[in-house]
């Protein structure tokens, strides 16, 4: 079968490799080498709070609609803000272990191996998570609850 659009790896249905036309195509891995967490040359520490930042910031929205807290009506945005940082900090807590347990520390590994395979390396990187992470969750709750000044200030720009 010649016309077959998804194939095994290497002809060999047995290698178990997921290769799709969609997981193999050229958009696709310049899109993952993108992500902070593949991207060449960044320090572990910017690459958490790249990471850190994008994550607390939409965290706020997912539980201002969606989590438990979602109808405190005294200071709406709060529970937002709380339950985002307590996940960001459970997220740190989780990759500090990771990075404990899994990896070794630099002194075993030689010279010139990557920053993130070694525990030092995830830890700086689980550090910037959590700062990152709480300052986008901050930002988004400032916005959030000063939406009516920031609006005010830029229709004023645009009238």
């Amino acid at each position: 079968m010649t016309n077959q659009v998804v194939q095994p790896y290497q002809g060999d249905p047995e290698l178990g490799h997921l290769s799709t036309p969609i997981s193999d195509s050229a958009l696709v891995r310049s899109w993952i080498n993108a992500l902070p967490a593949y991207r060449k040359g960044m320090a572990p520490l910017t690459r958490g709070l790249e990471i850190g930042l994008a994550h607390g910031y939409f965290l706020v929205g997912a539980e201002l609609l969606l989590g438990a807290l979602r109808d405190f009506e005294v200071a709406p945005y709060i529970g937002g803000l709380v339950t985002a940082i307590a996940i960001v900090l459970l997220g740190t807590a989780c990759m500090n272990a990771h990075g404990l347990v899994s990896l070794k520390p630099t002194a075993e590994l030689p010279p010139g191996t990557d920053a993130l395979k070694t525990s030092e390396g995830w830890s700086e990187m689980a550090a910037g998570f959590f700062i990152g992470g709480s300052s986008g969750a901050f930002m988004a709750y400032f916005l959030l609850a000063h939406f009516e000044e920031i609006n005010a200030i830029f229709r004023g720009f645009v009238n």
